[in-house]
């Protein structure tokens, strides 16, 4: 088969399930993981044929994408700032929005770097309900020698972002099994420069907004929470704030953009009278910056 037709029938076949364009770029996605294709090699090579085997392999991926279940995890891996994850139905896929939480918090890791030398110490960070461990990893990644402490509930999930294989990190993440509800609990590892998480935060009200692909393949847990309580992650987060967070220090979180304000007055609640709301890049309220005094 020629990998033009193939590329045009996926797209078509996907086309119940996804716009036409998220579907061809769902398409060429598998051909550039399965076969080592760029988006334009079908274009420049019009008749590139597809061998048998290779053929297989494409055609059983598609029957699984066929389902609904996302592309990355048929290929078990996904993209996140600039660094490719390993990932599993245990946990979440990384989203471009939750790239831009990273980016906050590394410009901040960076000013408050401590001078190098002897007795320096190293910047500090803690990651609250990592999943798959993208942001953890992300940022001893970008911003090297901070020491990153994160924590999840799930062992299923905590197994995948130990597996994450970055030799070039200078610093691996230290990954710890940890209710985060449970606010009281010892937690002897010191104080952190900042604190970054992205909780539960879609109200089980919003299931009828979400793609299928989502409510039927991502992790519940780490996606949903009541609307009788839909802030419970904030409250916890706020409380490990104030226990764990050094002086000086900041804390961003990922938020449900009807939420905004009220997951401000979260964090004032809890002794933190800086709160900013910072809209992601599609101009929706979608993180909140807090600390003791005006960054």
């Amino acid at each position: 088969m020629l990998l033009s037709d193939f590329i045009r029938e996926g797209t078509r076949s996907l086309g119940s399930l996804y716009p036409e364009r998220e579907a061809r770029g769902i398409v060429l996605m598998l051909c550039e993981a399965l076969l080592g294709t760029k988006s334009y090699t079908h274009v420049v090579e019009p008749a590139l044929e597809v061998e048998p085997a290779a053929l297989a392999g494409l055609q059983a991926a598609m029957g699984r994408l066929l389902t609904g279940e996302p592309v990355q995890y048929v290929l078990g891996s996904a993209d996140f700032c600039g660094y490719r994850f390993r990932v599993t139905p245990d946990v979440l896929i990384p989203r471009q929005e939750t790239e831009q939480l990273v980016g906050e918090a590394a410009a901040r890791l960076r000013a408050m770097r401590a001078p190098q030398g002897p007795g320096a110490s190293p910047v500090r960070a803690l990651d609250l309900c990592t999943g798959s461990g993208c942001i953890a990893w992300s940022l001893a990644l970008l911003v090297p020698g901070t020491e990153v402490v994160a924590v999840d509930l799930s062992e299923a999930a905590l197994d995948v972002a130990r597996s994450q294989d970055f030799p070039s990190c200078a610093s691996s993440p230290l990954f710890l099994q940890a209710d985060v509800l449970d606010t009281e609990q010892d937690f002897d590892h010191g104080l952190f420069d900042i604190i970054v998480s992205n909780p539960p935060y879609l109200m089980e009200s919003e299931r009828a907004l979400m793609h299928r692909n989502v409510l039927e393949h991502e992790p519940e847990l780490a996606l949903f929470v009541r609307d009788a309580d839909p802030l419970v992650f904030y409250r916890a987060v706020a409380r490990w704030s104030a226990r764990f967070l050094a002086p000086g220090g900041c804390g961003i979180v990922e938020i449900n953009e009807r939420l905004g304000g009220e997951t401000e007055a979260v964090f004032r609640s809890e002794g933190f009278p800086y709160t900013e709301l910072i809209k992601d890049i599609f101009e929706r309220n979608r993180f909140v910056l807090y600390s003791q005094n005006a960054l």
